[in-house]
């Protein structure tokens, strides 16, 4: 089958790779969709921590955000799987750890990341191998645009939940980039007050395209009082002055991550008596974030810029956006192309 393998810095590019067999446990998923996120980029450029630390190495196949249609399960495996169209959770724990047995296999020492840590392949390929508890059934009212924006929304939603955020409340949402702006999407659909930060006016004018009203900089951002922030930026400033602008007793949310360490003045959390919360993958946001699409509630499909086909992979892992690119921060790939 066809696959975009990544083998180092710069270096990738359509290939021809054995077809994946389901395994007992396993289902494979034809791939209709696949979203190109900020980490596949990060291992583009040769950045990702995880390359350094010995949780991924070259040569590999990206892609975590996906979605597509049961075509064969293994083993053990409930056959009315087969032809449901499904996405999955990127993180697989080792299933017998004191993490996993309470419930927090995404962060099992011992975990595998689809298309990110351990070798584990992604979902950039016609076909995907993966384990049937990661599945995850998508209803009809979801296509395959909103189908491959679950795993970039139980993010975003997992944020906004962490905020403890009430209708009538204010919030900021640094970084208007994917999960930025779902974030702000699903703080808005539950009556909150949001505004989206970015470091440049020209980085908010997707923001603004896509119905974003109080979008700013950090130096025209309303001096008011703020319930919530959520930082999903990679920038190393924005944790210190998020804490700086939160109310006190409120909430501070950090979902990104920048290349180089950054700090807060623990001084500041204790003496503001906030509570500051880290994010780490999708699993738990994952039903919820279903849940919202398939009722309407929160659309992500404007976040979409274009589709290109598997060859185009390279280029958008690049930065060059397609010609015709609408809008949003974020391209899919469909593989079938």
């Amino acid at each position: 089958m066809r696959a975009f393998v990544l083998h180092g810095p710069g270096r990738g590019g359509v290939e021809r790779v054995p077809v994946p067999v389901a395994e007992p446990g396993q289902v494979v998923v034809d791939v209709d969709r696949v979203g190109v996120c900020g980490t596949d980029v990060e291992f583009f450029t040769g950045e990702m921590a995880y390359l350094r630390d010995g949780h991924a190495a070259y040569p590999m196949r990206l892609g975590h955000e996906w979605c597509g249609v049961v075509s064969e399960v293994g083993a053990g495996v409930d056959t009315g799987w087969l032809g449901r169209r499904v996405t999955g959770d990127t993180m697989l724990g080792c299933g017998h750890c004191h993490r996993c047995r309470s419930g927090r296999q995404h962060v099992c020492e011992r975990r595998y990341e689809i298309g990110i840590r351990g070798g584990r392949p992604g979902a950039l390929a016609e076909r995907l191998a993966v384990p049937a508890t990661a599945l995850h059934a998508l209803p009809d009212a979801i296509g395959a645009v909103a189908g491959a924006m679950v795993e970039p929304g139980g993010n975003a939603l997992r944020a906004v939940e962490a905020a403890a955020l009430e209708p009538g409340m204010r919030a900021v949402v640094w970084g208007p980039g994917a999960i930025g702006l779902l974030a702000a999407r699903f703080a808005a659909a539950h009556g909150v007050e949001v505004h989206v930060v970015g470091p440049s006016p020209e980085s908010l004018e997707h923001a603004r395209a896509l119905g974003v009203d109080r979008a700013w900089t950090i130096d025209d951002l309303p001096r008011l009082p703020y319930d919530a922030m959520i930082d999903a930026t990679n920038d190393r400033s924005v944790p210190a002055a998020a804490l700086d602008l939160v109310e006190p007793g409120r909430r501070v949310v950090y979902i990104g991550l920048s290349s180089r360490p950054s700090t807060i003045d623990t001084r500041i959390l204790v003496l503001k008596d906030v509570t500051a919360v880290g994010i780490l993958s999708a699993s738990p946001g994952l039903a919820g974030a279903i849940e919202h699409y398939a009722s309407g509630l929160v659309d992500p499909e404007p976040l979409v810029a274009a589709t290109v086909g598997l060859a185009g992979t390279g280029d958008v892992l690049a930065g060059r956006r397609p010609p015709g690119a609408g809008p949003g921060p974020k391209i899919h790939v469909d593989p079938r192309r």
